[in-house]
């Protein structure tokens, strides 16, 4: 049954991920392809859909998922499936958080964990990286040079507006921004 399939595999990376939703993107990713839900190629699409869209990455992802594998009632499993850890967790720790960040097993185990967030969106930017600029469709792998001159322009953009605002650009603006130009390039 595709319901509860949805639900436990995004429950799953829900209580098993730290770090947010570019951390999770990895779990997703893996459990999406060993489903076979989703191709290499749809995994890009709906990371970048998620990006474009409201709302937290991996919340996107799991309702989009859910929905191309079993319409609202898949959307409504997967979503739930992801966010249901970590508000059973956020309403357990405001419960003692008084006395929570005074514990030294405390500290030392958010010191451990964020190491390993920062290795796993390391890792997610690298897989997203590869098959950005060297997508494989073909069986050939070749260089996506429209790809590296949107992300050249949109660098940019941020960097000289930076500068000559000094302070920084809205992303939403740097999305919509790099929107018109794969448009208008591919």
């Amino acid at each position: 049954m595709i319901y509860l399939s949805l639900f436990l595999s995004f429950l799953k990376i829900g209580a098993f991920t730290f770090g947010g939703g570019y951390a999770m993107i990895s779990l997703i990713r893996e459990t999406v392809l060993a489903n076979g839900w989703l191709t290499e190629e749809e995994i890009m699409n709906f990371i970048a859909v998620s990006e474009s869209t409201p709302g937290p990455v991996a919340i996107n992802m799991a309702t989009f998922i859910g929905s191309s594998q079993g319409g609202i009632l898949g959307s409504v499993c997967a979503t739930l499936g992801v966010v249901l850890p970590s508000f059973i967790i956020i309403l357990l720790i405001v419960m003692v958080m008084k006395n929570l960040m005074k514990y030294k097993g405390v500290q030392a185990f958010l010191s451990g964990v964020r190491p390993c967030v920062v290795a796993l969106i390391i890792g997610t930017s690298v897989v997203l990286a590869k098959s950005t600029f060297f997508p494989s469709d073909s069986g050939s792998v070749v260089f996506n040079w429209r790809g590296a001159v949107i992300l050249a322009a949109v660098a940019a953009a941020a960097f000289v507006y930076k500068k000559v605002k000094k302070k920084k650009i809205s992303p939403i603006i740097l999305i919509l921004f790099s929107a018109v130009l794969g448009t208008v390039m591919f």
